[in-house]
C-alpha cells in the first residue's frame, strides 16, 4: 500500500486517484509528441512519446489491479514490462531505419516539446512517489516516472547538441539510448514481479 498512513481502503481510493492523474498525464503527452516528433523528425521524441504510451498501459493495468490481490498486481507488472520492452526494440528500429534514410530534425522543436515532457513527468514524478514502496504494480509506476524524467533530460540535450553540431547524430544517439532505458526499466519490472511471485509462493 501506499505511505500514507491510511487504513487499507482509503490507500486503495488513493491509489486510484493517482493513477487516474498518471493515466490522463501520459495519455495526453503521449499524443503531443508523438505529433510534434513526427514533424520535428526526431527519434528522441518519438521514442519518448512512445515510452508515454508504454506509460500510459502501464498505469491503466495497475488501476486494474488495485485492490485485487497480490497476484494480480503481480500479473499487472509482468504485462507492463513486456509491453516496455517491446516498445523500446520498436523504437531501436525506428533509429535503425532513420540512420538508413536520413533525417533532419528541428532542434527548437525538440527542446520546446522535451521541456513540455519534463515538466509533465517531474509531476508524475511527484503523484507516484508516495505510493513507491506500495505493491509490486505501484513500484512499476514508479520506475516508469524516474525512466522518464532522465529521458526528457535526454531529449533537451539532444536538441541542443542537434543545433550546436548541426548534425542528426545526436537525435539518433539520444533516441537509441531512451529505448535501451525504456528496455532495462521492462527487464527490472519483470524481475520484481518475479520476485513477488517468489515471495508470495514461499508464504503460502
Amino acid at each position: 500500500m501506499s505511505d500514507c498512513g491510511c487504513n487499507p481502503e482509503q490507500a486503495e481510493k488513493l491509489e486510484k486517484n493517482t493513477l487516474i492523474a498518471l493515466l490522463s498525464i501520459n495519455g495526453l503527452m503521449f499524443v503531443v509528441e508523438l505529433i510534434l516528433g513526427w514533424l520535428a523528425q526526431s527519434t528522441g521524441l518519438i521514442a519518448d512519446s512512445l515510452d508515454m504510451l508504454a506509460d500510459a498501459l502501464v498505469y491503466g493495468i495497475s488501476l486494474y489491479a488495485v485492490g485485487r490481490g497480490v497476484m494480480l498486481q503481480v500479473r499487472a507488472a509482468r504485462i507492463s514490462g513486456i509491453l516496455q520492452i517491446l516498445l523500446g526494440a520498436g523504437v531501436l528500429l525506428e533509429v535503425f531505419r532513420r540512420l538508413l534514410f536520413g533525417s533532419e530534425p528541428h532542434s527548437l522543436l525538440i527542446m520546446g516539446v522535451g521541456a513540455a515532457a519534463l515538466i509533465a513527468n517531474l509531476i508524475c514524478l511527484a503523484l507516484i512517489s508516495k505510493h513507491r514502496e506500495g505493491g509490486v504494480h505501484m513500484r512499476a509506476s514508479w520506475i516508469f516516472s524516474a525512466n522518464d524524467v532522465i529521458a526528457n533530460l535526454g531529449v533537451i540535450v539532444s536538441g541542443v547538441l542537434v543545433a550546436a553540431l548541426d548534425s542528426r547524430l545526436p537525435d539518433l544517439i539520444i533516441g537509441s539510448i531512451i529505448s535501451l532505458v525504456v528496455i532495462r526499466g521492462g527487464w527490472k519490472i519483470l524481475r520484481e514481479a518475479r520476485a513477488a511471485q517468489n515471495q508470495r509462493s514461499e508464504h503460502s
